[in-house]
């Protein structure tokens, strides 16, 4: 299907997905300009975020692109099968937390004891997500001008063409923004109905899963889906071979975020494996194995959540092009996104950790800079990170302790003190917080602020509750900069929102020999 010069409104393009999806149609749709007769700059293997913005990014500087994408949509697994979906059941999460914990009391109806389908919620979604997409399409297309073809397979020929059925397409250069999928461990009985992870979850769930989630896994997918699980009312096991939740290197934050997650009725093995996953006589999980310090448990469940990590898209790629690739098969690339072979370049998860929408588009834009002659540099590092459970974790810089190993005169403020008669208070309180502050206050959240005493810069930040993750991508950057505790006292807060640190570090900031708070 050929739609160069037709106007596709974003209802005409919502059909077509949905249409598609629904059929597994495998028609390609070409969307390509047939009056310009110059060779393609680059051709981009992917529409996902990284191909999608490096393309729009290489068009903005005067060059041609084309991407080709096997989905019938640009925007990739994260509107399909992965951030969307995410964030969607993270909202579920701190929506049911909020109603159990005030259960019977003001408006809430009595929840405490209720069981929430999953299956409804995974549903909702589905029917939901070609929203997204077709905005995607639309904009790609009649905003930002890509040329494009979806709902294709493409065959690299060579590094410079790539066919589409009877199509070849050449360009200068070539461009794998392939993406990553969920890692598979190939335990026994793995492959038994009613094993899921991130991308089949969404796909594949047919049934409402019973009483109790077995989650595998101790790192961000694991947790976020963990707690959706938990927050439906049911019993979730997160069974991790190392520690539960390691990215958040703040011994005391993470604690908070621990507690909090067990208070909802989350249940953590460490240091444990799943053995075996065992079947009924019609192929559906049974039961689990699991093995811990004290020996082998077993756990009766038909409900099993795999959150192991992702494995590079690159197997089909590398059997044409001898590429270099790490022992996790993610793509190497230096600095400008090169790989081994001359005119080639990768971009986003493909390239290895972090799985994160702003290294992929930055990849992606890079790699376009490159392309077009100008000098170009990125590497993901000292970045903010973000995660959810049932509350919001955000963090950046150093922790307490590794700050402590790398400057002698650390001082330390948090919310709430450290408060030796154990009463419970509230603090911090801001945005989604303040039901918990009047009736819950240990619920209302944790934020902690690392500073170098001499220098009176911010040395990281860390924050657990409600309405800081937006705030927090901005103070990373002016945290890079050198940040002071005297520049944040000086800004202006919204509203009464201490998740950004403003508060607290005015009433130090008139004091040149300031202690922890």
């Amino acid at each position: 299907m050929d739609v160069w010069g037709d106007c596709f409104t974003i209802a005409k393009w919502q059909q077509y997905v949905a249409e598609t999806l629904e059929s597994a149609g495998s028609t390609p749709v070409f969307n390509i300009n047939p009056k310009d007769v110059r060779e393609f700059d680059a051709i981009f293997l992917g529409g996902g975020a990284a191909g999608r913005f490096g393309a729009a990014y290489l068009r903005a500087l005067g060059g041609r692109v084309l991407i080709i994408d096997r989905w019938p949509f640009l925007g990739g697994s994260c509107p399909h099968q992965a951030c969307v979906p995410h964030h969607l059941f993270s909202d579920c999460a701190a929506q049911l937390m909020l109603e159990r914990t005030f259960s019977g009391q003001l408006w809430f109806q009595q929840s405490k004891d209720k069981t929430v389908s999953i299956k409804s919620i995974i549903e909702f979604f589905r029917r939901g997500r070609v929203g997204p997409h077709a905005v995607m399409n639309y904009q790609s297309k009649e905003q930002l001008g890509l040329e494009f073809v979806l709902n294709a397979q493409p065959a690299i020929i060579d590094v410079h063409t790539v066919q589409v059925g009877d199509r070849q397409f050449h360009a200068k250069n070539l461009v794998l923004a392939l993406g990553a999928k969920p890692l598979e461990p190939g335990m026994p009985g793995s492959q038994l109905k009613g094993v899921f992870n991130s991308q089949t979850l969404v796909e594949n769930l047919d049934f409402e899963p019973g009483n109790t989630a077995v989650v595998i896994g101790g790192g961000k997918s694991a947790l976020e889906y963990g707690c959706f699980f938990n927050a439906t009312g049911r019993r979730t096991l997160v069974v991790a071979r190392h520690q539960i939740m390691p990215m958040l290197k703040d011994a005391e934050s993470r604690a908070y975020a621990i507690l909090m997650m067990q208070e909802q009725g989350m249940e953590f093995l460490e240091n444990a494996e799943v053995m075996e996953i065992q079947g009924d006589a019609q192929g559906r999980v049974r039961s689990v194995s699991i093995k811990t310090s004290e020996g082998i448990t077993h756990v009766d469940t038909d409900f099993v959540f795999m959150g192991l990590g992702e494995l590079a898209n690159s197997e089909q790629i590398t059997q044409t092009l001898d590429l270099q690739k790490d022992d996790k098969g993610f793509i190497k690339v230096n600095r400008r996104m090169q790989t081994s072979i001359p005119h080639v370049y990768a971009v986003g998860d493909v390239t290895g950790p972090p799985m994160e929408m702003f290294k992929a588009r930055k990849e992606g834009v890079c790699a376009a800079k490159n392309i077009m002659g100008q000098t170009s540099e990125y590497k993901a590092a000292d970045y903010p990170d973000f995660m959810h459970t049932h509350y919001e974790v955000c963090w950046l810089g150093l922790s307490e302790e590794e700050a402590r190993q790398r400057y002698a005169n650390v001082k330390v403020m948090k919310l709430p003190p450290d408060n030796p008669n154990g009463l419970d208070v509230g603090l911090p309180a801001g945005d989604r917080m303040m039901l918990y502050l009047m009736a819950k206050p240990r619920m209302s959240g944790f934020q902690k602020l690392i500073i170098d005493g001499d220098t009176r810069k911010i040395l990281g930040a860390f924050h657990i509750g409600y309405g800081a993750k937006d705030g927090f991508q901005y103070l990373n950057y002016l945290v890079k900069k050198g940040l002071t505790i005297d520049d944040l006292a000086d800004m202006d807060e919204l509203f009464i929102s201490p998740s950004y640190f403003i508060q607290l570090c005015r009433l130090r900031a008139g004091d040149p020999h300031f202690n922890d708070m």
